[in-house]
């Protein structure tokens, strides 16, 4: 028992009481109740005891625990946010205007919206493989067209090549230059056969990738190309060596080039420029004349396929139209800039 209790006991209790079997079980009670008191009194010094250090301590462990949470909870809004850039005003989840967050509310928001992104993923899934299978279909109907067409348009060619060896002499001269359409128009039937069998194929005849030092190859083209002598050509000498499909950036040369071969060829002096430069991710490319320009109202529709600004009997008004699908492959863009009597400048670009 506490020493300052025992001696108010003896001090105040009768000599009589101190032997008393009754009054020892009180006594006994009283120091259990301090036994205790004494037990909790030490567990409260221990706890005091703690070191301001270690409360610190534990106090940033909290405060790292804490903003932990607030990152997972800014992650699972930006994900939301996400999820809900691809659905209906409907579907969106309204917390914006509510005081409280509910982090519960928000996590089965996100599942839901996953859920529905898988079901669009699958379908879209299904619909790209229907899509391929009818591209494969489409293209394989075009080639066997244009081998079917191919094959009288050559025959009607030699035969009219034969008549005029033959019968040259006996012609009217209407019927010479009857003669002549009809070979045009055959010619021009070609190239517009070529060109859609062209346009159908690009891409899913991607071939294997190669370093290209696109100032040989813009040379090579120079001369596999017709042109009139009064046309010259200004190649930089800092056009780059690129990775890519030879043959699609050669097409994609080629008709930006026969292009501008039109635009000058009634010049007395046309000039076609080709430069390039390095633009971060991409390659860009410039091939530009100085003929006689494309008017704004027709610019809009330059690279719509069968588009033709001059009634030329030999173009079939796809070349444009399939350097743009080429420049699309290589995730470029390509544009014009030009005015009437001014000539024009082709830009595009072509992902590195």
């Amino acid at each position: 028992m506490h020493s300052l209790l025992q001696r108010q006991f003896r001090k105040y209790i009768p000599e009589h009481l101190k032997e008393s079997t009754d009054l020892r079980g009180f006594l006994d009670a009283v120091e259990k109740s301090y036994e205790h008191y004494d037990e909790k009194l030490s567990m409260i010094q221990r706890a005091t005891a703690i070191s301001s250090e270690e409360l610190f301590n534990a106090n940033q462990e909290i405060t790292k625990e804490a903003n932990r949470q607030q990152h997972i909870i800014a992650s699972l809004e930006e994900a939301m946010n996400s999820l809900n850039s691809n659905f209906d005003e409907d579907d969106k989840l309204k917390y914006q205007k509510t005081k409280h967050f509910n982090a519960e509310k928000l996590a089965q928001h996100i599942k839901n919206l996953a859920v529905q992104i898988s079901e669009i993923t699958t379908e879209k899934n299904i619909l790209l493989k229907d899509l391929e299978a009818q591209n494969q279909s489409l293209n394989n109907y075009v080639q066997m067209v244009s081998h079917d067409l191919k094959s009288p348009i050559r025959n009607i060619n030699a035969l009219i090549s034969w008549i005029k060896e033959e019968e040259i002499d006996h012609f009217s001269e209407s019927s010479v230059l009857h003669c002549e359409r009809v070979c045009e128009n055959l010619t021009k039937m070609d190239n517009l056969i070529n060109g859609i069998l062209q346009h159908a194929t690009i891409g899913a005849q991607m071939g294997t990738k190669k370093n290209i030092n696109l100032k040989e190859l813009l040379v090579e083209i120079q001369t596999q190309i017709e042109y009139p002598n009064h046309i010259t050509f200004d190649i930089s000498d800092e056009l780059p060596t690129i990775y890519a499909e030879r043959n699609w950036i050669e097409q994609l040369f080629k008709h930006l080039i026969n292009n501008a071969i039109t635009a000058t060829k009634q010049m007395s002096n046309g000039i076609i420029k080709i430069q390039g430069e390095d633009i971060d991710a991409f390659w860009k490319f410039s091939v530009s004349d100085n003929g006689k320009g494309i008017p704004k109202q027709h610019q809009g529709s330059i690279f719509e396929m069968f588009h033709k600004l001059d009634n030329d009997a030999t173009s079939a008004g796809v070349g444009l139209t399939l350097a743009h699908k080429i420049v699309a492959l290589y995730e470029g863009e390509i544009w014009l800039e030009s005015e009437k009597e001014k000539g024009a400048t082709f830009y595009f670009t072509l992902k590195k």
